[in-house]
C-alpha cells in the first residue's frame, strides 16, 4: 500500500510527464473536448467554473449541457464556451447521446440542481457514458445523487469521484451503512469506500486524500485559507482534462504506469486548485473569489507540471 506516495517534485514530474506538447501540427480538439452536464436556475457559476478551468488548463474545447434558464447567463460569462440548453427539454438524451461521442471526458453534477427529472436524465447519461467507456468526474449533485443510486458507477474504473468531506461522509453513510460524521472522517475510510465502490475517490480537505484499490496518496500543496464557493468546481473541470490525458499517456506507453491513471490526475487537479488558490490569496486576501483564481491557472499549471529548472 503507498500510503504518503512520492514527495511533491516526483509526483508533480509524473502529471507533467501527460502533458501533450504544443505542436503546429496539432488539430482543434486534440488536446481535449470536455464536456460539463450541470447549471440550473440557481446555479450558473459551478459549470461555467469547471468549464473555463478545462479551457485554462489547456483543453480545446468545453461543451455545457444545462437547463435553459442557465443557458443565457453562461454565454455572457463567457464567448468561448459551447453552451446545450437541453437538460429541461422533452426529450434532452436525443441531443446528449448525440455529442457523448465527441467527448473526451464528461463532468457531471456542477450546479446541475436535484430535479426528479435531472436526476432521471443523470441516470440515463451515466449509463449511456460507460458503455462508451467515457472518462467521468462526478461531483457536487451529481453525488447527492449517488447516495442512492450508487450501484450506477460500481466498478466502473473511468470513474473518478471529488467529494468535500461533508459529500463523502454522505456517500460513506449510503455505502457502508455505518455512521460517518464529518470531522469523524480518515483516509482509510475514503480508501474503504474506493475500494467498496470500485472507482477512485479525490476527498478534499485540509489534506487532499485520493484512493484506489491499494493506492492512497495526499495532497498537501499550500492552498488559501479562504474558503469561497466554486473551488470544487474548478479541481473537477482541471481533473477531466487531466484524465484524459493521462489515459491517453498509458495507452501509448508499453510499460505499467506507476498510478492509473485515475489517480494521477486526481493528485495533480487537487495540487493545481491549491496552487491557484494560493496564487489568487496572495493577491487578493480576504476578498478572494473563484473568479480569481481562474486567471491563476496558466501560472499555477506552469509552476507546477511544466517547471524548468535551467530556465531563468
Amino acid at each position: 500500500m503507498n500510503t504518503n506516495g512520492p514527495q511533491l517534485p516526483c509526483l508533480a514530474g509524473l502529471v507533467g510527464g501527460v502533458v501533450p506538447p504544443l505542436t503546429p501540427s496539432a488539430h482543434k480538439g486534440q488536446a481535449g473536448r470536455i464536456g460539463i452536464m450541470g447549471g440550473s436556475l440557481e446555479y450558473t457559476g459551478a459549470p461555467y467554473y469547471a468549464a473555463m478551468t478545462a479551457l485554462r488548463m489547456g483543453a480545446d474545447l468545453a461543451h455545457v449541457f444545462c437547463h435553459r434558464d442557465a443557458a443565457v447567463p453562461m454565454k455572457t460569462y463567457s464567448p468561448e464556451l459551447i453552451v446545450h440548453p437541453i437538460l429541461d427539454a422533452a426529450d434532452p438524451l436525443t441531443e446528449l447521446e448525440e455529442w457523448l461521442p465527441r467527448l473526451h471526458a464528461l463532468v457531471l453534477g456542477p450546479g446541475l440542481g436535484r430535479r426528479p427529472q435531472t436526476f432521471a436524465t443523470l441516470g440515463h447519461v451515466l449509463e449511456a457514458a460507460k458503455d462508451r467507456q467515457l472518462l467521468i468526474v462526478l461531483d457536487a449533485d451529481a453525488l447527492f445523487y449517488l447516495n442512492e443510486n450508487y450501484d450506477t458507477i460500481q466498478n466502473y474504473p473511468n470513474a473518478l469521484l471529488t467529494p468535500n468531506k461533508v459529500e463523502f461522509a454522505r456517500l460513506y453513510r449510503a455505502v457502508m451503512k455505518a455512521d460517518m460524521r464529518v470531522e469523524g472522517v480518515t483516509a482509510e475510510h475514503v480508501q474503504q469506500v474506493a475500494r467498496r465502490l470500485g472507482v477512485t475517490i479525490a476527498c478534499k480537505g485540509a489534506v487532499d486524500i485520493i484512493a484506489s484499490g491499494d493506492n492512497l496518496l495526499r495532497c498537501e500543496v499550500a492552498g488559501s485559507p479562504r474558503r469561497c464557493g466554486g473551488q470544487g468546481d474548478v479541481l473537477s473541470g482541471a481533473a477531466a482534462v487531466l484524465l484524459y490525458w493521462a489515459y491517453g499517456t498509458a495507452a501509448a506507453t508499453e510499460e505499467p504506469p506507476i498510478y492509473p491513471p485515475t489517480v494521477l490526475a486526481a493528485w495533480g487537479a487537487c495540487a493545481l486548485t491549491r496552487r491557484a488558490a494560493n496564487l489568487a490569496f496572495s493577491q487578493r486576501g480576504r476578498g478572494t473569489l473563484t473568479t480569481d483564481m481562474l486567471p491563476c491557472i496558466p501560472q499555477a499549471f506552469t509552476s507546477l507540471f511544466e517547471y524548468d529548472p535551467n530556465s531563468k
